[in-house]
């Protein structure tokens, strides 16, 4: 019997045959739907009595011919995008180690006031924290957008990493108390990045959900991409070329996102290749020696735990 077979009957030919004319009228379906779209975007339409040419006419695009249109777009709200992102991602990561690390600690009064602070800050919209931020600390608009995107997504990651720490086996930090570890420099140095490696998938994610939402600084007065193209070049150059600017700063914003996708799933498979140990290669070569240690001595237990 083979494995597909197992959790479910293999499909007979009139299953297969069904499936095949189900997939063909979803397909024609989806390009029906698409060709409706395209078509009624590229009829003209009619605007207080003056006829437009369609959203795909050339005259809606010109202005992508000009290179200071280009330097604009890049320098001032690309750049700006990714400046805020990029700052606010170091420091949300950097938060949410701590976080994991407060939120873990066995210590009721820090554990209990860390899980107060975390719920708040993940209940609490991110632009409503922008706004508190830029009008009661008048930080300015760009350390508004850091900040907040700092604190909620810190939270988030914390969280991320909290239940990596708790989803590892007792066997590696009871290998890690076995040779003489303290807690906390077991948890470091044993537990940590192992839980940092596997919850990668769900950092990354929640940094491209950041980088998304530095669009939100649109509303704080921040000078970003979302700005630059649907504020500035729009108010500058006129509603004519609206949908232009948007589906330039759509393509923009999927460059930087499946960039970083990309970028993650080259991480992920570049640590994946390392045992399930922590790699770290500290300056002092005795700490080294307790982690290979401690990661051997983890794997023997646990293979001593699955063996009858």
């Amino acid at each position: 019997m083979s494995g597909a077979s197992v959790l479910f009957d293999a499909p007979g030919p009139k299953a297969r045959r069904l499936s095949l004319i189900l997939s063909i009228v979803a397909g024609v379906v989806i390009l029906a739907g698409l060709t409706w779209i395209v078509l009624i975007l590229a009829a003209p339409r009619d605007s207080g009595g003056i006829t437009l040419p369609g959203y795909f006419d050339p005259s809606r695009w010109d202005i992508f011919a000009d290179p200071e249109v280009w330097s604009f777009i890049i320098f001032e709200g690309v750049v700006g995008t990714l400046k805020a992102a990029l700052t606010a991602a170091v420091f949300a990561i950097a938060l949410g180690i701590l976080f994991s690390l407060l939120r873990s600690a066995e210590t009721a009064w820090i554990r209990v006031p860390t899980a107060v602070v975390l719920e708040f800050l993940r209940g609490m919209p991110v632009l409503l924290m922008m706004l508190f931020i830029l009008l009661v600390m008048s930080t300015g608009a760009f350390w508004a957008v850091v900040v907040a995107l700092s604190l909620y997504n810190g939270a988030l990651i914390g969280e991320a990493l909290r239940a990596g720490l708790v989803a590892l086996p007792r066997g590696q930090r009871e290998a890690g108390l076995s040779l003489g570890m303290r807690p906390l420099q077991s948890k470091m140095l044993v537990e940590f990045p192992q839980a940092f490696r596997q919850m990668l998938p769900i950092i990354v994610a929640q940094l491209v959900v950041l980088l998304k939402d530095t669009s939100l600084g649109y509303i704080v007065g921040y000078v970003e991409l979302l700005r630059v193209n649907m504020n500035n070049l729009a108010s500058f150059y006129g509603n004519r070329y609206l949908f232009s600017l948007f589906v330039v700063t759509l393509v923009l914003y999927l460059i930087m996102n499946l960039s970083l996708s990309s970028f993650a799933r080259w991480l992920s498979k570049r640590t994946a290749s390392k045992s399930s140990g922590a790699r770290l290669d500290p300056d002092d070569p005795n700490q080294a020696m307790l982690v290979a240690q401690a990661s051997a001595a983890a794997r023997q237990s646990e293979d001593q735990r699955g063996t009858p």
